[in-house]
């Protein structure tokens, strides 16, 4: 078979179709990414428009030019509109169709009519800014730690500056019949470039929503899904790895154990429904107290943790006092209702080479109940008279239970 511009159409087409079938099926085992949906549609609609370009000589420049490009446009609109809806922004129905009406306009100017190179640039243009905006959406959204959205920019980006080579190749071969156009060893290469775009874009897009649906079962896993911050499993992981790595590099660190007071008391006056919009004014509260680097989690029920490291005393002191007001702030009134919630908390401090976190979260624990005997709504420094006033025949409390973990899990 002669590798030429006819023979790549036809191959295109094919793949065009099955690659938009794919893409529709992968959509149809997994609803929740709804940009696969767009973008199957996109490579469905760049099959049409390759079909009537296929029918030029033989079909009305209207169907085989302007139809076809309006087409072509149209798919590369859907491409951007999924990649916009993958990260969760909103469709642009006017923007999906611009360059479709911007060229079916200027067409219709009497000074582009017999102007085919400058028809060229446009439709060039029009092309490339989609694709573009495509890999502009894409990097927009990489806080997301998925690694297929860079070579999707990358192909993307490049995609559209090759494109553009299309518009000197129409300066040089200007489109008549008897300029063998379609006999160019420069619009083979093109379009031969084209088609393995086409086809590595599309598993790479399918990566990306692969990826995205594992990161998201790893996430749920270890996110507490009322709070969406760390639960008790992430947070002891993530402090084993922070033990490990201030052995090579001690800094001073602290533990801080939260514990909302009254909170059975809360569920039963207003309703479970009301006390887990408490915890969640807890949890924004304290994630806009501590650092990014600081590990925040929660432990079970109303008990929660944190781990400052790198920080001083006082700085600890002072993160404890600020999630304290900020918490007793927000949940004073909780949609209308007076609940006036308050927290206590226990803070463990370690100037030491080696951080053992399952002491520091017991001698935190030990604060907290100092903090509550003395009337709650406090913070308290856990002190050596603390833990030498501790009592061994005192029933285990939550946060003994998960020092008690951490112990285990650091001996494994």
């Amino acid at each position: 078979m002669k590798l030429d511009v006819n023979t790549l159409f036809m191959v295109t087409i094919y793949v065009e179709v099955i690659l938009g079938l794919l893409l529709l099926f992968a959509w149809a085992q997994n609803t929740a990414i709804h940009g696969v949906c767009w973008w199957g549609f996109a490579h469905l609609i760049r099959a049409a428009s390759v079909v009537l370009f296929g029918t030029y000589g033989s079909a009305p420049d209207l169907i085989s030019i302007d139809i076809a490009n309006v087409l072509l446009f149209t798919s590369f609109a859907v491409t951007w509109t999924g990649a916009r809806v993958f990260d969760g922004r909103p469709v642009e129905p006017v923007y999906l169709v611009t360059g479709a009406v911007l060229w079916l306009l200027l067409c219709r100017l009497p000074v582009l009519t017999e102007a085919i190179q400058t028809r060229a640039l446009i439709a060039s243009s029009i092309v490339t800014a989609y694709t573009w905006l495509t890999a502009y959406e894409f990097w927009r959204g990489r806080n997301e730690q998925l690694v297929s959205r860079w070579p999707a920019i990358f192909l993307l980006f490049a995609h559209g500056a090759l494109f553009l080579l299309r518009t000197p190749l129409a300066l040089l071969l200007p489109w008549a019949p008897d300029n063998n156009l379609f006999g160019s060893v420069w619009l083979t290469v093109l379009s031969f470039e084209a088609l393995l775009f086409t086809i590595s874009i599309a598993f790479i897009l399918l990566a990306m929503a692969k990826e995205r649906t594992e990161l998201r079962h790893r996430t749920a896993a270890l996110v507490d899904p009322l709070t969406g911050i760390a639960n008790r499993r992430s947070f002891l992981q993530d402090a084993m790895q922070l033990a490990k790595r201030h052995s090579g590099k001690p800094l001073p660190t602290a533990v801080l154990l939260i514990d909302l007071d009254h909170f059975k008391s809360i569920n039963d006056r207003f309703g479970h429904a009301l006390g887990d919009r408490v915890l969640e004014i807890f949890s924004d509260a304290a994630r806009k107290s501590v650092r990014s680097t600081d590990l925040l989690g929660r432990l079970g029920g109303e008990e929660f943790a944190a781990v400052l490291h790198d920080t001083s005393r006082d700085k600890a002191m002072a993160v404890a006092e600020r999630i304290r007001e900020s918490f007793a702030h927000a949940a004073q009134d909780v949609d209308g209702r007076p609940v006036g919630a308050t927290l206590s908390i226990g803070l463990a401090y370690c100037e030491e080479a080696a951080l053992d976190v399952p002491e520091l979260l017991a001698q935190s624990d030990q604060a907290l109940y100092f903090a509550k005997e003395r009337g709650r709504n406090r913070v308290e420094v856990a002190s050596l008279d603390m833990v030498m006033d501790r009592r061994p025949d005192a029933p285990a409390t939550s946060a003994e239970s998960v020092a008690s973990i951490a112990a285990k899990s650091a001996a494994a």
